[in-house]
């Protein structure tokens, strides 16, 4: 039964040739064609056979559980410092591709997912291995969410919801082209919408969305409907301490990261990918692996990098602990310290 559900949930999201008319087509723009939106530097197929790929796991037995049995270390988050911080930057891990980072003043949620499935429906799916370290009612007030695509274990539709909800009143959703409409039949109505290379502010911040290769897709029917994209957020040129972020959502590797530092040279940190790789046939160009994420920091020329989306849900074949041990070998490959791309563990607030 659960093969066959997981078989069927990523045949809905991962299908080949669904495509729709794109209403952003602009044959000024390259990659807002007629047949949906485009990576920059990728042409054909971005996976490959589902049915392949699922038969073969099945047989081989995969994914392997962890060596730990699953039991990551999980911290407890000083509740109140987060609340009452409004000077010290700092990023907190909740889980997966969601961390809460806190610059200048302002409290960021990256494609927060705070249900226990990342799943279309709450009984079958990818199911959250390691609690989450706080509630989302535990959060400090959130001012800022960026989503950088619409798959499910990055917009969550519940989690989403619940925020627009928060005491306080709802945050600015910054969201990809073509995703305002979901978000507004979803009853969230603070929302900003980017292409590639637009930028917006808030008091103190100055946030653009770049280009990275992934894709969408909800259903059978809108793949490539929706853009996708990471943030790059910078305080505001007045700020008496500078800092900048680059947060990647999900991503295979391209040249779109040396774009990006041609246009943004400095950056003090960025959150990156290091897992859900793995059998690289399928999922190389849409999901880097440790190594790829390292050339990605190196890239990007960041000053120091964090590994996310691993160690959460269990959606690809290595196993869910293995990440940050390929991370370790792959910087000591390539010599670069450990100390410059870290990974956290799940709660655990770092300061900078």
């Amino acid at each position: 039964m659960r093969a066959h559900y997981r078989a069927a949930v990523l045949a809905a999201v991962l299908c080949v040739g669904c495509s729709s008319t794109n209403p952003f087509y602009d044959p000024q723009v390259a990659h807002r064609a007629r047949d949906g939106f485009h990576n920059n530097y990728l042409s054909g197929p971005i996976g490959g056979s589902i049915l392949k790929w699922q038969w073969e796991r099945t047989i081989d037995g995969l994914p392997k559980p962890p060596a730990n049995a699953y039991q990551f270390p999980v911290d407890q988050p000083d509740l109140a410092w987060l609340a009452n911080n409004r000077k010290t930057t700092s990023a907190t891990w909740i889980g997966h591709a969601t961390t809460l980072m806190q610059v200048n003043g302002v409290n960021l949620l990256t494609d927060p997912i705070f249900s226990e499935r990342a799943s279309p429906v709450s009984f079958f799916g990818p199911k959250r291995k390691v609690p989450l370290p706080m509630t989302l009612e535990q959060l400090p007030h959130i001012d800022v969410v960026l989503i950088s695509h619409n798959h499910y274990d990055h917009l969550d539709r519940d989690t989403v919801q619940r925020l627009n909800r928060q005491p306080g009143g709802a945050p600015l959703f910054l969201v990809p082209l073509g995703l305002k409409a979901w978000m507004t039949e979803a009853g969230i109505s603070n929302v900003r919408e980017l292409d590639w290379w637009q930028q917006t502010a808030v008091p103190g911040l100055d946030i653009h969305f770049v280009p990275v290769q992934h894709w969408s897709a909800r259903s059978p029917f809108d793949r490539f409907d929706t853009l996708w994209g990471g943030w790059m957020v910078r305080t505001a040129q007045s700020a008496r301490k500078p800092f900048s972020f680059f947060f990647a959502g999900d991503t295979g590797y391209s040249p779109d990261f040396t774009d990006i530092h041609r246009r943004f040279a400095d950056i003090d940190l960025a959150l990156l990918p290091i897992g859900a790789y793995e059998p690289r046939w399928f999922m190389q160009k849409q999901h880097v692996n440790p190594a790829e994420a390292v050339q990605i920091h190196r890239d990007l020329h960041a000053r120091h990098s964090i590994g996310i989306h691993w160690g959460t849900f269990e959606l690809t074949d290595e196993p869910l602990d293995e990440p940050p041990k390929a991370l370790a070998r792959a910087l000591q490959a390539v010599d670069v310290i450990a100390t410059e791309f870290t990974v956290l563990r799940h709660g655990e607030t770092v300061r900078f």
